[in-house]
């Protein structure tokens, strides 16, 4: 169903049950999935790419050219999966020659006012509060829910499965499964509810609270102590992303609170 108030070009691909509302603009070279709904004053420019059964709620804008000097006009594009939420006013840009890219996963709530910039890569799951500001080349794994009005610095790396304080001010890399809160921001313990919500055992738990033990209690800087979580401690699937987060992190990952 579409408006004859709202403009959508002529080349763009938009799926016969998308609903546009009034006062809509699409630009060229957009693509539209099924099921997808779009509300007044929505711009939703080129390079755009969204899912299915997606809803875009009134004042967004998604596609404009990055915030960055140096992108000179590359084509790139902006790409948001199936069955997520983009609340009022949020802004997402499109991708420079860095990534080529801005993603947004799957089921995602990106509430009012958020600001995905330039090569972000977010995950599926994600729950982004109002005003949540995304600078470039940041990376927010699945399951991830960030509270409102944390800034979050270029180039940091959100884990799986974290629970950051609205209000935060990230300019280190949060490892997955923790609670980071405070000022200076820091390690507050595991994410123990909201891995019981995902069907995490107790057993699971317990073994990623002991991986934060070595890493936050331990006194041993993070080289060290991850060499010792790897001879001590069995492999799991959460031990070895909890590792690969830690070694592949140029930022370094952000401090206790003891």
């Amino acid at each position: 169903m579409r408006q004859p108030l709202a403009y959508v070009h002529p080349d763009a691909k938009i799926a016969p049950s998308v609903v546009i509302e009034p006062f809509v603009t699409i630009d060229r070279n957009v693509v539209i999935g099924e099921g997808t709904r779009i509300g007044s004053n929505v711009t939703i420019l080129e390079g755009t790419r969204i899912g299915k059964n997606c809803v875009i709620f009134p004042g967004a804008v998604i596609g404009a050219v990055p915030q960055d000097l140096k992108f000179s006009g590359e084509d790139t594009t902006v790409e948001i999966g199936d069955n997520t939420t983009i609340r009022e006013y949020v802004t997402i840009n499109r991708g420079t020659a860095a990534r080529n890219k801005t993603a947004v996963g799957n089921n995602c709530l990106i509430m009012a006012y958020c600001h995905v910039a330039h090569d972000c890569i977010v995950g599926n799951n994600v729950i982004m509060s109002n005003s949540v500001q995304l600078a470039g080349e940041v990376v927010v794994d699945d399951h991830a829910i960030i509270g409102g009005g944390t800034l979050i610095h270029q180039f940091s790396h959100i884990g799986s499965h974290v629970m950051i304080q609205g209000g935060s001010k990230i300019n280190k890399d949060v490892p997955p499964f923790i609670k980071a809160a405070r000022e200076p921001i820091a390690y507050c313990g595991i994410n123990s509810i909201g891995l019981r919500r995902r069907s995490f055992s107790n057993e699971q738990i317990r073994d990623i609270q002991e991986i934060y033990r070595y890493l936050y209690q331990s006194g041993l800087n993070n080289s060290d102590a991850v060499e010792r979580i790897e001879a001590e401690l069995p492999a799991t699937k959460e031990r070895d992303e909890i590792i690969l987060f830690v070694k592949n992190s140029p930022r370094g990952i952000i401090k206790g609170y003891f």
